[in-house]
């Protein structure tokens, strides 16, 4: 029997880590290749792993709660009738064994092994004189004015000594290539840690996440009063991920924020005529929805809040194609899944799309693949009722449009003051790429379609 581990994989673009959530299997227990073995979370959504094999679970290597990196192993299973991969032949235990006590051919000493021990002799040298072979064996030198003058071959010849091993100088252990795999040098990167100034725990000296980790974490606070009512929870998974994209988005694309109030009282109206339509039956038709369409329809009138920019090539790419990003409030927090084309969809179609998304994502199920490569996004803060705030652009992105509470307000319309539906948006947009007149333009394009949703017709 074969005994196989199976290594974390990239599940997503460029992770380098997860959260083993829980295992579906135990150890003992026989599996099929596909069955789901383990739940994990990475920084961008929930993810169940297939097994790879078939055959007996030997040991659950990671523990529930856990992070590991990828490639690490996480499962070993015995495949029947299959050879068994050869196991490496361990390394020596420099601090086992008595002092004195020969092990593996070395005697241990007080600091590990001496060097091993052989039956190999220097090779005979021929003597000058006669051709004769004789020993190579030297004798102790002798010591003259404190000078070692090696030792002497049988014929009384000096011969020079090996030299003493050098313990390495300081500038040469600071000038080496500190040994750390490529996730652990971004993470001592991000935190600002120089690598080199660390001792590894890792076999071999190789420098872990939790050293760098170490380095990196700030003194320990005093300790807490007694009774202190209070919590820690570890940042990681998708708050870490929501968090870094955040800060990064902030701080280097340039934000404007424009609002507008709007009369939603006719979208409102076809609402509820939709209701009834056979058309849409079994539909759950949002005002969501409504403002997702108004989106799509506006950016062909203003493309460049669908564009992105490019600082390392220099360049601004448009593109022809919306994929709406949805803003998801969830228990793991805030995620923002894509729907892909919905500039091609109908009000069906993207009513459909969304309420499907927004559950798939509450449920921790979003596929990692649905969670990057969006062109703009919709943030809809009326759902808490919330009238509007100063949304932050995705990574990536040009604009973003919150959607406010939507009440009944008073209006004034042809000169009478009477109640309406009243909503108020938001657009934060990337002023590198979208001035001031685009990004106005834009934002009452939509505030008009919603306004007045014939107008879909001109578009």
């Amino acid at each position: 029997m074969a005994l196989k581990k199976f290594p974390l994989p990239d599940v997503g673009e460029g992770l380098t880590e997860a959260e083993i959530v829980g295992w579906k299997v135990q150890a003992g227990e026989n599996v099929t290749v596909n069955q789901v073995i383990v739940e994990i979370e990475t920084a961008k959504a929930s993810v169940e792993l297939p097994c790879p094999w078939a055959g007996t679970i030997r040991d659950l290597l990671v523990e529930p709660g856990q992070t590991v990196e990828v490639g690490t192993p996480i499962i070993s299973i015995e495949m029947a009738g299959a050879e068994p991969e050869p196991e490496p032949e361990p390394e020596p235990q420099e601090s086992s064994g008595k002092i004195g006590e020969e092990s593996n051919g070395r005697i241990a000493t007080l600091v590990g092994y001496g060097p091993r021990t052989s039956s190999a002799k220097r090779r005979p040298r021929k003597d000058r004189v006669n051709g004769t072979a004789t020993p190579g064996t030297a004798t102790p030198g002798t010591d003259t004015g404190g000078t070692d003058t090696g030792g002497t071959d049988t014929r009384g010849t000096a011969t020079a000594a090996p030299p003493e091993p050098r313990a390495p100088q300081v500038e040469e252990v600071r000038g080496s290539v500190p040994l750390a795999k490529p996730p652990v040098r971004k993470l001592a990167k991000d935190l600002g840690v120089d690598l080199r100034s660390l001792a590894g725990s890792g076999t071999g000296g190789v420098i872990t996440r939790e050293d760098v980790q170490t380095a990196a974490a700030p003194a320990a606070p005093a300790a807490a009063p007694s009774g202190a009512r209070e919590r820690r929870v570890p940042i990681k998974g998708v708050r870490k991920a929501t968090a870094q994209a955040m800060v990064d988005s902030a701080f280097t694309a340039p934000h404007v924020t424009e609002f507008l109030t709007v009369d939603v009282t006719p979208m409102m109206e076809l609402r509820e005529q939709l209701k009834s339509d056979p058309a849409f039956r079994g539909v759950k038709i949002t005002p969501l929805a409504f403002a997702a369409k108004a989106m799509c329809l506006a950016a062909r009138r203003t493309p460049d809040v669908n564009a992105t920019w490019d600082e390392a090539a220099g360049e601004i790419v448009y593109k022809d194609y919306v994929h709406l990003g949805v803003a998801a409030a969830t228990p793991r927090g805030l995620v923002v899944p894509k729907v892909r084309d919905a500039d091609g969809m109908s009000l069906r179609e993207l009513a459909e799309a969304l309420e499907q998304l927004t559950n798939t994502a509450r449920d921790g199920k979003t596929a990692p693949a649905d969670m990057v490569g969006g062109t703009i996004t919709i943030t809809n803060v009326g759902v808490f009722g919330v009238d509007t705030g100063t949304p932050i652009i995705n990574p990536g992105e040009s604009a973003i449009l919150a959607f406010g509470a939507i009440r009944d307000m008073p209006w004034v319309v042809d000169g009478q003051v009477v109640p309406r539906k009243i909503c108020q948006l938001a657009l934060s947009f990337d002023h590198r790429v979208v001035d001031g007149q685009q990004g106005s333009q834009y934002l009452a394009d939509v505030g008009a379609l919603l306004a007045n949703p014939s107008l879909a017709f001109t578009y």
